[in-house]
């Protein structure tokens, strides 16, 4: 993490996901690093914000819940998904991180950086924000190993169905064997 890292979650984070928008509410809306969010802040966040907001939210949680218990047990604190949410999603020690700048390859090789969405991490590209060789697996993976980072759908139920959460969980669990060997 730098200066330059904007968004919520863990300053330790291993798991960061990288989101084109903010929530439109102070402080969020103006945030200019990063801050932990306290318990009961992401069901605020999704009243006043919507039910996008709420989805994106929800999306992450299932989406770390579903990790491999025996490589990310860090994620698995809680006995349902939603419970980890309220009570470890972006928060302090939780290792993890919704940003809303520009991922920073490179500065920690134990990093997973998750891209939400195809358009997203294509205009990261475009406008040199990114300087990433990612391969796409399909019409909506690509990614990098070197740098281990994962394009994936928008965190919307429609976009990224569990289906695709299981398909996204295989991934980063393929990214942590190769690091492993």
């Amino acid at each position: 993490m730098t200066k330059d890292t904007i968004g919520l979650g863990c300053p330790q984070f291993k798991i960061a996901v990288y989101i084109a928008n903010r929530p439109e509410i102070e402080p969020y809306s103006f945030l200019d690093s990063l801050i932990s969010v306290s318990e009961g802040e992401i069901t605020h966040i999704g009243t006043h914000c919507g039910n996008g907001w709420r989805k994106v939210f929800n999306v992450y949680a299932k989406l770390l819940y579903a990790l491999d218990k025996y490589y990310f047990a860090e994620f698995q604190t809680a006995q349902t998904w939603q419970q980890y949410r309220e009570q470890s999603l972006l928060q302090t020690n939780s290792k993890t991180a919704l940003l809303f700048s520009p991922p920073q390859l490179g500065l920690d090789d134990d990093t997973l950086h998750i891209i939400c969405g195809r358009t997203y991490a294509n205009e990261l590209q475009r406008s040199a924000k990114i300087n990433s060789q990612w391969v796409w697996l399909n019409e909506e993976f690509a990614v990098d190993k070197k740098n281990q980072l994962i394009v994936c759908p928008y965190f919307d139920y429609r976009q990224l169905s569990n289906i695709k959460i299981e398909f996204l969980t295989q991934l980063i669990l393929s990214l942590r064997h190769r690091e492993s060997e």
